[in-house]
């Protein structure tokens, strides 16, 4: 059926509603959802329905149109509070733009997609007044300044903007890791080797009529461990998660054997999905995959599925774990801590990345993150681009380091206890 046929008989969306949603779904756009033009034309035929008596209304309407996966709602959410006039939000948001305004308050931290739209709204306005340079040679001194690549390197990715987050995702595409191999169980052929291999030696020998011959040699042979990443996916950890998995992509690309797992309140296998050779085309089949992004926490159930139906499987041959949480368990801790310690029976080595730890008087005082702790090897921040460089040092060796050794946060943690 013809569209336009179909809508001749609607009238003809005029007056104010019609321009402000046209500028709504550019906002959106601009903020990073695929708000195109079918969606507006479609957001404008809802409204003109009849149906709407409220604001509720009008918000789940528009939510419908534009909202086509989890990641989007807390974006729409925010960006339809703010451009439907809701001066407390909008107020944070223009905080964002003038952060040279000196105030004697700490400033709070943005919520998560607060500076995403913050260069939506006002991208095409001009940030500070630019004076003309007169011509001639500009001499700039570079002392005591950072470049703009370092200072990427070191933000918070909660607190990155578009542009910053995709220039984060771009270094973290480029990133190649150093293959470690460990020493196997069995033995191959080799020219010069480790120990004799009798087998070969005798029959060389006994094709050359018992004459001497030289000696065949076996060495160790030596493979890549396996590598199994559990990342936390609810809405605490949403910010962090997002940019690991971008991480997770880029070392299948360079490591053999990942298996990649993500939970929330269920554990889901993703491994297929994040081996797809394109980074765009992975994440969109893991989001097609996953069905409680940004939703509540079961850390202890997840791990006994795991333990229970994919531990056996994947944890062999002396295998890696990765574990990205922030330890905050919603149920309770006992499940947690058994679950916890069969898997570090299982592993050679478990790294846990916590991104609480980007505070500095972070404590292990939260019981969850007190029972996961004594059975880890390795505790990590990941909030930013350094701290993900450093976990891709630290899977290219087998050394623990310990300058991450979870027993300082412990004997921290019982000392503020005890006082």
């Amino acid at each position: 059926m013809n569209y336009e046929a179909a809508n001749s008989n609607l009238p003809t969306p005029d007056g104010k509603l019609a321009e402000n949603i046209m500028h709504f779904g550019r906002v959106l756009r601009e903020a990073g959802l695929p708000a195109g033009p079918g969606a507006v034309l479609d957001a404008l035929t809802a409204a003109q329905c009849g149906a709407i008596r409220s604001r509720d209304d009008f918000y789940w309407t528009l939510h419908c149109v534009f909202v086509k996966r989890r990641e989007h709602k807390i974006l729409f959410d925010q960006a339809f509070h703010v451009f439907w006039r809701k001066p407390k939000m909008l107020d944070q948001v223009m905080q964002l733009l003038f952060q040279q305004t000196q105030v004697f308050t700490p400033p709070s931290k943005p919520r998560a997609g607060q500076r995403r739209l913050a260069n939506a709204f006002f991208h095409d306005a001009p940030m500070q007044s630019k004076r003309q340079q007169p011509p001639g040679e500009i001499e700039l001194e570079g002392e005591m300044t950072s470049s703009a690549r370092e200072v990427l390197r070191k933000k918070d990715f909660e607190q990155m903007s578009i542009a910053e987050q995709a220039d984060a995702k771009a270094a973290i595409a480029r990133m190649r890791l150093t293959r470690f191999q460990a020493p196997q169980r069995r033995f191959s052929r080799s020219k010069r080797g480790e120990r004799i291999d009798m087998r070969a030696t005798l029959r060389r020998s006994l094709s050359a009529s018992g004459e001497m011959v030289d000696l065949a040699w076996r060495r160790r042979t030596r493979r890549e461990p396996p590598l199994v990443i559990l990342c936390d996916i609810s809405g605490s950890m949403e910010n962090y998660s997002r940019i690991f998995l971008h991480f997770i992509h880029a070392l299948t690309s360079d490591r053999d054997r990942v298996q990649v797992f993500l939970f929330g309140t269920r554990l889901t296998n993703v491994t297929r999905e994040v081996a797809r050779r394109d980074v765009d085309e992975a994440l969109e089949r893991v989001s097609e995959a996953v069905k409680d992004w940004s939703g509540g926490t079961r850390i202890g159930a997840s791990l006994r599925e795991f333990n229970y139906k994919w531990a056996r499987r994947v944890l062999s041959q002396g295998a890696h774990v990765v574990v990205m949480t922030d330890g905050l368990d919603r149920e309770d801790t006992s499940e947690l801590e058994h679950e916890m310690e069969r898997l570090h029976r299982a592993a050679k080595r478990v790294i846990w990345l916590n991104p609480l730890l980007r505070y500095e008087g972070f404590e292990a005082r939260a019981a969850g993150v007190r029972c996961m702790m004594p059975h880890v090897d390795e505790f990590r921040p990941v909030h930013n681009l350094t701290c993900l460089e450093d976990l891709a040092l630290a899977l290219t060796h087998n050394k623990r380091s310990g300058r991450h050794d979870p027993r300082k946060w412990l004997k921290a943690g019982e000392m503020e206890m005890v006082q």
